[in-house]
């Protein structure tokens, strides 16, 4: 099992330590790109498709909200 394969497993299970950085790189090994929006909003958009998922940066840490997880777990369809 690759390390992308892995994350996507451990963001499938929702668990209490995943952080930003883990979700920036499975979103960009699915072809997501990063767009800053305004404070800590920030948007994934998939241009071939257009599919877009609007998130907040996790403050002042780096671990996600489940809520979060939760959200972009539904977006991806897993």
């Amino acid at each position: 099992m690759t390390k992308a394969e892995k994350l996507l497993q451990k963001l499938k299970s929702i668990p209490n330590d995943f952080t930003w950085n883990e979700l920036k790189s499975v979103l960009e090994r699915l072809e997501f790109e990063e767009v800053q929006g305004s404070g800590s909003r920030v948007k994934f958009i998939r241009r071939h498709d257009g599919r877009i998922i609007n998130l907040h940066k996790p403050h002042p840490g780096n671990i996600m909200k489940k809520y979060a997880l939760r959200i972009v777990i539904a977006e991806l369809g897993l």
